[in-house]
């Protein structure tokens, strides 16, 4: 135990009541873990609308947020937080809104020059009966996190997905129709001003990298480092990295890219979005990185608590 650790208070912040709600606990009860070992003495807060009340109760020294999707990951806690004045971890309240909107990230990160599929942002009851654009497409929704709700269009489709018109959607009417891009799933951990290694994500039973193959075990086999070619390899730890830097994130980010390389070893690399609050499962890939660069479970948690502010 440190003596730094030993003064501080975490409020481990998970839970909430967005559809992310398993994932975040999932995530956070690690995190609390890890930081119950490496001597910071941790309180479990599952957040409720009255979380504000709460953690003017607590007081603790730091809030490390394992929130996932809205409320947790788009701003809206993280403007909690501010105005309590509780340092808190990962990005602040811009860069959180700006990352959890996929068309205001994408127009971001086009605008630095990072290269990104072709898109439109549409009300969903829109799309009616005729393609929005030529198949191949992925459709998902705008301001949802952990491939919720994302479906895709395959080439010989003859319509658009019915489930869009459904009363069974439940992701909000704004939806994002982008190209889909063929090849191979990879991933990039920021932390801080360091890019780590990159990942290759090799769904196991599934078309893409969904939700199951996300976190439940044996859904996907994580390649790290991704055995790519070093130029693509450096390429896409630039390319996170200046998406962090542009959307203004803090801590740790994690950028999703799709390399097309059945052409050229070069191939195409296209950045699909960023995520400012990476899980922290068992199965997680920013973990794995993050161990990869040398860093374990517990000093990547650790670094968090030590990188908290506010005014991020």
């Amino acid at each position: 135990m440190t003596s730094e650790a030993a003064k501080k208070h975490v409020a481990v912040l998970m839970g909430g009541f967005s559809s992310e709600r398993p994932v975040s606990l999932a995530s956070g009860n690690p995190c609390a873990d890890a930081l119950e070992r490496a001597g910071y003495r941790v309180t479990r807060v599952d957040v409720g609308q009255d979380i504000a009340a709460v953690l003017t109760d607590l007081k603790p020294d730091v809030a490390f947020n394992a929130l996932h999707g809205p409320f947790g990951e788009d701003g809206t806690i993280q403007g909690v937080l501010e105005y309590l004045g509780i340092p808190y971890t990962h990005s602040g309240v811009t860069a959180s809104a700006l990352a959890m909107d996929k068309r205001l990230s994408k127009i971001v990160a086009k605008g630095v020059g990072i290269p990104v599929a072709e898109s439109k942002v549409m009300n969903r009851h829109d799309i009616g009966s005729s393609h929005p654009m030529a198949p191949p497409y992925v459709v998902k929704p705008v301001r949802e996190g952990s491939s919720f709700g994302v479906v895709m269009v395959q080439e010989n489709q003859s319509h658009p997905p019915q489930i869009l018109a459904s009363s069974e959607w439940h992701y909000g009417d704004e939806v994002m129709v982008e190209r889909y891009i063929a090849g191979r799933e990879l991933t990039c951990t920021v932390m801080g001003d360091v890019a780590l290694a990159v990942t290759e994500i090799v769904p196991q039973g599934h078309n893409f990298y969904d939700y199951d193959s996300k976190y439940v075990a044996g859904g996907s086999k994580h390649v790290c480092p991704a055995e790519i070619s070093p130029i693509v390899y450096q390429k896409i730890r630039q390319l996170a990295l200046k998406a962090h830097q542009a959307i203004g994130c803090r801590g740790v980010s994690r950028s999703d890219f799709r390399y097309d390389d059945r052409f050229s070893e070069n191939g195409e690399v296209i950045w699909l979005e960023i995520n400012t609050q990476p899980g922290m499962t068992p199965t997680s890939l920013a973990p794995e990185m993050a161990l990869q660069a040398g860093h374990s479970f517990e000093e990547f948690v650790s670094w968090m608590v030590e990188n908290a502010s506010c005014r991020r």
